[in-house]
């Protein structure tokens, strides 16, 4: 089995390319140092290839049921969950006041990538539980916090989050699960939830649901959203479990992908449990009323970065998985070898091959360059020595959060589809671990909201929020990389600073076209192609970045073969695929109507 990760490519990355060392100048990061870093990775890699990896492919075979009363799942995802907790993965990102080690987002994310890696299926219920107690610690109030936060960061608790409906989908506005308030405070929340993650199980002591519910006589659509914590089990004051809530599993969803995440529809308030005596799932209000869209958006947010690097990790196996399968298959001669007596070539020695395994390379270390960057920006708005840092990097977060969900889910998925095609028939087989990682990471396109709808986000508001200060922003620092590489003496570096600059003007003038546009269905119809050009932009932007310090490796290190693998990448990035969207963005800056013209019954 290969490798889960290339630790060579995330050590790059985190200290030759984001300068993650320079945190522990940071107060909060001051006890830290790289050794620590890499004690912590370390750690994650064992436990990874340990507890998770083992049981990767059981879960999928053996995926969880439901007997009509409880949720079953493989023992062996309690046993590593159990672990993960136990090594103070839970809470390692937190304050020490909290029991965390204060670790730098950045270094949280690559250590908890080789869990997703590993097993994404069991890694989800650490992933949705760490992204709600987060929620609850920025929104809930102190007894919230004692009640159910601690909890989650001892791992005594899991979280969830439930958003959707049966009938609503992602249309949030129209949800109708209800809340009807108690005199003493409380809520009784009423309806059906549909795709929750983790909604039942009993790999922890209790599970905390974080549910959106509309209160009887709220406001028509997302302006009448509140946010509420729904408990499997209510909590008594000294922190015992209580009553059973009225929360009841009404089915589990059989999925291609992720198997081992349970998957759940549930119901609230249907009478099965009587908690306090009355009947209604107990919820309580978390914020303000009719306020908790933009609550919930704190938990959706960091899950959506968390889907983008599941997707980038489940690519990058896939990518390592291929790599070593064609450095020792054998087959065919090269082109221009007549002799068939002569001994076969591993694989790679083909020039397609070739071709798939750097179109691999390009995708998931550029998807992992933007996942880590996003993280990177976590710890300057945390962090940062100004209010103004601290401001710009939560806007520029803000703004790449879509294309860090979105374009891993695309196109490390792609990385996934070739490593299949290296493969050839092996690739598809279930005897072999590609096919797999392809049927994970296809769930990645729809989580946590729909590419579809990422691209929404990003030209419906992203790039115009206050008056698009993010977006030119991020605009200069791409540009101030492409002239750097430019004025280099170096005649590769110049051509990528040029290939990169080009791309920035296009997507300078493609958005202001977009923004401009009167009619906003208009504008918006072709959304999808506008985030895939952003996003190559952005990668393309970070490959450049990747490429700068590979060359100054290589003035240490001259001939190092990790160097020019970088190099080489970057220029297949910027010329085969950042390159390749000018056409899109001429269809774009002409406001193509094909796909909105195209009436219902004409199909």
């Amino acid at each position: 089995m290969a490798d889960l990760l290339s630790r060579r490519d995330l050590e790059f990355q985190l200290y030759e390319v984001l300068d993650t060392e320079a945190l522990c100048q940071r107060a909060r990061y001051a006890e830290h140092s790289r050794a620590t870093f890499d004690q912590i990775i370390d750690a994650a890699e064992v436990l990874a290839r340990t507890r998770f990896l083992p049981h990767w492919k059981t879960v999928d075979e053996a995926e969880p049921t439901f007997d009509g009363h409880r949720v079953h799942t493989h023992p062996a995802v309690k046993e590593a969950l159990d672990a993960y907790v136990e090594a103070g993965f839970m809470v390692a990102g937190h304050s020490a006041d909290r029991g965390g080690l204060q670790l730098p987002c950045v270094v949280e994310k690559a250590a908890f990538a080789h869990f997703k890696a590993a097993n994404g299926s069991t890694a989800g219920y650490a992933l949705l539980t760490g992204a709600a107690v987060n929620l609850i610690l920025a929104h809930g109030t102190p007894a919230q916090i004692e009640q159910y936060a601690e909890p989650m960061l001892a791992g005594r608790f899991f979280g969830t989050m439930a958003l959707s409906e049966t009938q609503a989908g992602s249309s949030l506005a129209d949800i109708t699960t209800r809340a009807v308030p108690d005199p003493d405070g409380i809520y009784r929340l009423f309806g059906s939830k549909m795709w929750i993650s983790a909604g039942d199980h009993e790999l922890s002591e209790n599970i905390v649901h974080l549910v959106l519910a509309k209160i009887d006589g709220a406001p028509a659509g997302v302006r009448g959203i509140s946010l509420f914590i729904v408990p499997k089990y209510l909590v008594a004051d000294d922190g015992t479990l209580a009553d059973r809530n009225d929360v009841c599993i009404g089915g589990l969803n059989h999925k291609m992908g992720s198997r081992g995440t349970v998957n759940t529809v549930f119901n609230l308030g249907e009478g099965k449990f009587r908690p306090l005596g009355s009947a209604g799932a107990v919820g309580y209000l978390v914020g303000a009323p009719h306020q908790g869209l933009a609550g919930m958006f704190h938990m959706m947010n960091e899950a959506r970065i968390g889907v983008g690097m599941g997707a980038v990790v489940l690519g990058y196996r896939g990518y390592l998985e291929s790599l070593a399968y064609a450095k020792t298959r054998p087959q065919g001669r090269r082109i221009g070898a007549k002799d068939p007596t002569t001994p076969q070539v591993p694989i790679i020695e083909h020039a397609d091959v070739r071709r798939m395994l750097l179109a691999q390379k390009a995708a998931v270390e550029g998807g992992l360059a933007l996942c880590l960057y996003c993280a990177r920006l976590v710890d300057e708005e945390r962090t940062g020595s100004t209010e103004e840092s601290r401001a710009l990097a939560g806007r520029q977060l803000d703004l790449l959060t879509p294309i860090a969900k979105a374009w891993p889910s695309q196109f490390c998925l792609e990385a996934n589809s070739l490593a299949i095609q290296v493969l050839g028939g092996y690739g598809y087989s279930r005897e072999y671990p590609v096919e797999q990682l392809y049927r994970d990471n296809r769930l990645n396109s729809i989580h946590e909201g729909t590419d579809g709808i990422q691209a929404l986000d990003l030209l419906g508001r992203k790039v115009r929020q206050e008056g698009g200060t993010a977006f030119q922003a991020l605009v200069d620092r791409m540009r101030g990389a492409a002239e750097e590489a430019s004025t280099l003496a170096n005649a590769d570096l110049i051509h990528l600073g040029t290939a990169l600059a080009a791309g920035v003007t296009a997507l300078v003038e493609t958005t202001d076209r977009l923004v401009a546009c009167p009619d906003p269905e208009r504008g918006l119809a072709n959304a999808f192609p506008y985030l895939t050009v952003f996003g190559h932009t952005v990668v393309g932007w970070l490959w450049v970045e990747q490429a700068l310090a590979a060359q100054r490796g290589l003035e240490a290190s001259p001939g190092d073969p990790f160097y020019l693998g970088k190099l080489a990448a970057a220029r297949y990035f910027l010329d085969w695929v950042l390159a390749a969207t000018q056409p899109t963005h001429q269809l774009l800056r002409r406001l193509d109507e094909t796909p909105l013209s195209m009436q219902p019954e004409w199909y």
